[in-house]
């Protein structure tokens, strides 16, 4: 084993009444109210009852350009043929969290939520800065100077994050500043089931290889290396999201994963963050590989 790598951890718990179900529109259920459904390298999340009907349900970031109908085909499913989202709530603004939000939106006529230090790369005013495709090594790294950095301009639709922490048709759930991936990068936290949304702030594949990326190969990793400008902010932000001792954990990259197992993961993670997560140039530094909801 190198020195870098995190042992396996034993096998997460088994026994949960929900399994992630999967339907033929391959959205994957995790708790009542909470679905995603993963679009080749990127997933999308779904919070809202099977059935909710119109303006009852909201989805949380929009994917990779060219997903908008089956984004719109997993809601039909579940939520009903013609029930619209109340919102859309951004983690931040990155090409595959955006990609279907302009097309989305205009359908559906909806507000987007988003912190404020996003805004910029949404309404139209500036670009992220570029990506490293130095770090990491892997396909997705080597490739990332090509992907789209914006902006777009979703303006019409664009709102701010409520400055008390609450999240607009999210009863129950607080978003919280996780910046180092993106500056406004938010996760989403619901404390009554420890539930976890965190985008890109930490995820659960090596998403700077493409093979890992499109099969979803299950580790424990830092935010994607090649687009992570703050490694400091990326450090804290993890540190903080491990200290909430989440049940359950939606990533942006990767699989859903719940338990005590997926606990001691992340907390690996955040204890040694500065050894197993800043990049390296041109190598790869395993990780944590504990199983999955799916598994």
């Amino acid at each position: 084993m190198s020195s870098h790598e995190i042992p396996l951890p034993e096998q997460a718990r088994a026994d949960d009444p929900i399994r992630d179900g999967q339907r033929d529109d391959h959205t994957l259920h995790i708790a009542a109210d909470l679905a995603y459904r993963r679009l080749a390298i990127v997933n999308v999340v779904f919070f809202g009852l099977p059935g909710a009907g119109d303006r009852q349900w909201t989805l949380i970031d929009a994917g990779i350009f060219g997903t908008k109908a089956l984004i719109q085909g997993a809601a039909a499913e579940r939520f009903g043929a013609r029930a619209r989202p109340a919102a859309i709530i951004l983690t931040h603004g990155h090409f595959d969290h955006v990609g279907a939000l302009e097309q989305l939106a205009a359908k559906w006529d909806c507000p987007i939520f988003a912190h404020p230090l996003e805004h910029p790369y949404l309404n139209g005013s500036e670009g992220y800065p570029p990506p490293d495709p130095s770090v990491g090594g892997g396909l997705m790294a080597l490739s990332s100077s090509l992907f789209p950095r914006g902006p777009i301009d979703v303006s019409r639709w664009l709102r701010p994050l409520p400055v008390d922490g609450s999240i607009p048709h999210m009863a129950g759930w607080r978003w919280l500043p996780t910046p180092g991936h993106s500056p406004g990068h938010v996760s989403l936290w619901r404390a009554n089931d420890r539930a976890l949304v965190v985008g890109d702030a930490f995820v659960t594949t090596r998403q700077e290889s493409i093979y890992a990326a499109l099969t979803q190969s299950p580790e424990m990793h830092g935010p994607p290396m090649y687009y992570t400008p703050d490694w400091d902010s990326a450090r804290n932000s993890v540190r903080d999201l491990a200290s909430l001792e989440p049940e359950l954990v939606v990533t942006g990259h990767g699989r859903a994963m719940r338990g005590p197992d997926m606990r001691g993961a992340l907390h690996r993670l955040a204890d040694e963050f500065d050894r197993i997560a800043i990049p390296e140039r041109g190598r790869y530094v395993p990780k944590s590989r504990p199983r999955t909801l799916e598994q």
